[in-house]
């Protein structure tokens, strides 16, 4: 009777409109009455307990990272290496925004942000080209979702924060995908556009360009290398990211100033004051979940209807991309991987590999409506109708399935540098 009552109190709280940490709030606070300890002075400390992790530190700081490279010239000079890379080829503008994204989100973490420093630059670069709209809007908006891929990851820290995963080996088994979402992507660009002219090779501007942008381009050689020779945590990775971002953007190219970087902080803390309540309600509800065992009361029950793993994985898939049509990346990962991990777990999946399909399921949830939040922002940014931005993000969306499908059907793709060999 307990649990009915719960789901009446959550169809209420949605029903109401009530932001995400009024419902994850209100869910804490009866799981407390009806199961825990009774006092909801017992929330707080949960919070307390929870927010109390170095870990948590790096997500605001990766986004300064990000912010402070858009800014800047970083992504305009990361354009520059890769087109004069790709210009031989036919669609090599389309090759150089994907490979732009990659190298970006490998600093960023971030889809949004990834999409808005790439694209504000490339989308009138490919119009102007001849490229067509829809093929230009969709390969930014699907490039710009290698930001919660290719490590370092926003969504892959809060994953590891709610289940205790590692957050280096979750960066790690990132790679593998990441890579294989950026070459397909590309051979997508190649065949589209194999009847546009090409340049011919331009070893002067390949040098002209490699030369303004070896500061920027050594930012994910310093932040990715350090975290996997074990020099950096995650967290010290996001704070020298964040001093190189500034000494280079301030004192190298010279593209801002000191004082612009309080309007960045300022921005930063509307962020965080928005995701970190959210974040220590959900975390502490997901230690309260664990003091009764909810997780392992789920595990018995889903084993006794569905047997096959390959069932679950099949489930949980279309659960994923259900939920990745009507939350944020980061929403899910709160109130779900909690819950579903442990369940995957007893299934025979590693808590890592299964992340990394949860994100997988999520990242198509950027381009997906009616919260799709790369379709929002691409509007807005890029002045296009939604159901065009739609339409525009289909052929990728179907390109990402089979990514995934692939990830599922062969996980060493994710998991061979975590474990240190192939299958």
């Amino acid at each position: 009777m307990s649990a009915f009552w719960l789901v009446a109190l959550v169809f209420l709280l949605l029903w109401l409109r009530q932001p995400l940490v009024v419902i994850l709030l209100g869910v804490a606070a009866y799981v407390q009455i009806a199961w825990g300890r009774g006092q909801l002075d017992y929330i707080l400390e949960d919070m307390w307990v929870a927010l109390d992790k170095e870990l948590i530190l790096s997500i605001p700081l990766f986004i300064l990272c990000g912010n402070v490279m858009t800014l800047g010239s970083t992504a305009r000079r990361l354009i520059r290496i890769m087109s004069a890379l790709t210009q031989p080829l036919p669609g090599g503008l389309g090759i150089a925004a994907i490979l732009s994204c990659g190298v970006f989100a490998a600093i960023s973490g971030s889809s949004i942000v990834t999409m808005l420093a790439i694209g504000t630059v490339m989308y009138p670069a490919m119009r102007a080209a001849g490229y067509d709209n829809r093929f230009s809007l969709g390969t930014i908006m699907s490039g710009g979702t290698l930001g919660i891929i290719i490590p370092p990851s926003i969504p892959m820290i809060i994953y590891g924060l709610v289940t205790e995963a590692s957050v280096i080996d979750l960066f790690l088994a990132g790679v593998g995908p990441g890579l294989l979402i950026l070459t397909v992507l590309s051979g997508y660009s190649l065949w589209v556009n194999r009847n546009m002219p090409s340049q011919a090779f331009d070893s002067a501007e390949l040098l002209t360009a490699c030369r303004e942008g070896a500061w920027a381009a050594m930012l994910p050689v310093i932040l990715l290398g350090g975290i996997y020779s074990g020099y950096f945590t995650a967290t010290e990775a996001a704070a020298v990211a964040l001093l190189y971002a500034l000494i280079i953007e301030v004192w190298v190219h010279k593209e801002m100033k000191l004082k612009d970087f309080y309007q960045v902080v300022l921005a930063q803390s509307k962020l965080g004051g928005s995701l970190f309540p959210v974040l220590a309600v959900a975390l502490s509800l997901n230690i309260v979940l664990i003091e009764h065992r909810v997780p392992a009361q789920m595990v018995g029950f889903m084993q006794g209807f569905i047997s096959s793993p390959l069932m679950f994985m099949l489930l949980v898939n279309a659960l994923l991309l259900a939920v990745g049509c009507l939350m944020t990346t980061g929403e899910a990962i709160l109130i779900l991987a909690p819950l579903l991990m442990p369940v995957a777990e007893a299934y025979g999946f590693n808590k890592v590999l299964f992340g990394i399909i949860m994100i997988l399921n999520l990242e198509i949830g950027f381009l997906t409506p009616p919260v799709g939040l790369n379709l929002i922002v691409a509007m807005s940014a890029f002045k296009q109708p939604f159901g065009l931005l739609v339409r525009a993000a289909v052929p990728y969306i179907a390109m990402m399935l089979v990514c995934l499908a692939v990830v599922v059907w062969q996980p060493w793709i994710a998991m061979y540098l975590v474990n240190g060999k192939f299958p």
